[in-house]
């Protein structure tokens, strides 16, 4: 079964055309600066050399557009659009309502929109591009998978935010937690790796790219997690502080005179290392600085890293230990000084690295050096190869 799967952000699409059950990746198509007179289209096919070029692209209809129009027409076309047969949809926030996968129809548009606002930078993107492909494959069947859907798992004594009950109840304020679709990733990942199913087994999952969240999961099932109604709490990120007493970002509204909108604006798109650093919101380049000697850039990494370890340590605290650590992401699988800093002087929980292994180490692998109790993992995340699943899956069922 040939299928796509979109991946619509706020600025940006990404797509992969695959082969079902087997997960083949024919091509991979991105749309990036959304919204722009020099939006950045990508392609990349089996057995072609990658190809890139810019072009003004204002909406998801239209970049949408760009990226069937390049598998379906003219004479480099890539398949025919006939055999297209589902396309699975990355969501961020499915609310308290969605939990598991499910096929598109109006009710869940419906409800997606009415829950737009718990995911401003996302949902809206989400259902522009479940429109668009409904326009343009009218007759394709359609599959949400919810980022959030994983963390379902969670007790209430775990979302719950100590904040009137009144305003709790009556808004949905409670914590949801993201990045779940590349946690499955990083699970099933660490299954193959280990030759294990996971029971029995008390994890803390690290995704660490751009956004970051931290995991705690027993017996591979979502036990606690470290964003939270928004993607802002928790751990530093890129451009958004994470964990931050609150009054902070009352203060500045009144010494500073912000509305909220110009205080979201802070805590979301300008703080993190970026913030902190003032030199990009990509750690190589402040890993880069620190190297050079750039104070903030040191501390920025040092921050980073602390914050990491306290998550490691709570998660323990509240599962009653540790059997297995997982890096996963733009961060979690390349900068070796990170996974480093974060695993040093951790003997106490049973966790340390194998020094040479984690430097060496280029694609997923094990880099716990056999002598303590914790296993130490790097895996590779691939959220498109879940909603494959997922969608393949649901199809099926609904074909029985």
């Amino acid at each position: 079964m040939k299928m796509l799967i979109m991946n619509c952000g706020s600025s940006s699409i990404k797509c992969k055309l695959v082969v079902m059950p087997q997960y083949e990746v024919i091509a991979s198509l991105s749309v990036s600066r959304l919204g722009m007179e020099d939006a950045h289209i990508s392609v990349s096919v089996q057995g072609l050399e990658n190809s890139s070029f810019i072009a003004p692209v204002f909406n998801h209809e239209e970049g949408i557009g760009r990226i069937l129009g390049i598998l379906f027409d003219g004479d480099d076309k890539i398949i025919d659009k006939t055999e297209i047969k589902a396309i699975g949809h990355r969501i961020v926030h499915g609310g308290e309502k969605m939990s598991k996968s499910v096929i598109v129809d109006q009710e869940l548009i419906d409800y997606l929109e009415s829950i737009s606002d718990l995911a401003p930078l996302h949902n809206p993107a989400h259902v522009a591009g479940i429109r668009a492909c409904t326009k343009m494959l009218p007759d394709v069947l359609q599959v949400a998978a919810f980022d959030n859907g994983y963390h379902q798992s969670l007790k209430k004594q775990v979302y719950s935010y100590a904040i009137p009950y009144y305003y709790a109840e009556k808004y949905s304020i409670r914590k949801y937690g993201f990045h779940g679709i590349a946690f499955r990733s990083m699970t099933d990942e660490a299954k193959e790796t280990l030759n294990s199913d996971l029971n029995g087994k008390k994890t803390v999952l690290l995704m660490l790219g751009s956004g970051t969240t931290a995991n705690a999961a027993v017996d591979g099932i979502s036990y606690d997690v470290s964003t939270g109604f928004t993607p802002h709490e928790g751990l530093i990120q890129s451009t958004r502080s994470g964990d931050t007493d609150p009054a902070v970002y009352t203060y500045l509204m009144k010494k500073e005179n912000l509305t909220p909108d110009e205080v979201d604006h802070i805590m979301n798109k300008e703080s993190g290392w970026y913030g902190m650093t003032g030199i990009s919101n990509d750690l190589r380049d402040v890993y880069m600085a620190a190297q050079n000697g750039d104070e903030r850039a040191l501390n920025a990494i040092e921050s980073l890293c602390h914050r990491i370890k306290k998550y490691i340590g709570a998660y323990a605290a509240v599962m009653g230990g540790i059997d297995t650590l997982i890096f996963g992401g733009g961060v979690g699988e390349h900068a070796w000084y990170v996974r480093e800093k974060v695993c040093s002087n951790m003997e106490f929980l049973g966790i340390q690295i194998d020094a040479e292994k984690n430097r060496e180490l280029e694609g997923p692998g094990i880099i716990s050096n056999g002598k303590m109790s914790v296993e130490i993992l790097v895996t590779k995340v691939d959220e498109e190869k879940v909603i494959s699943k997922d969608a393949y899956q649901v199809i099926k069922d609904c074909q029985k």
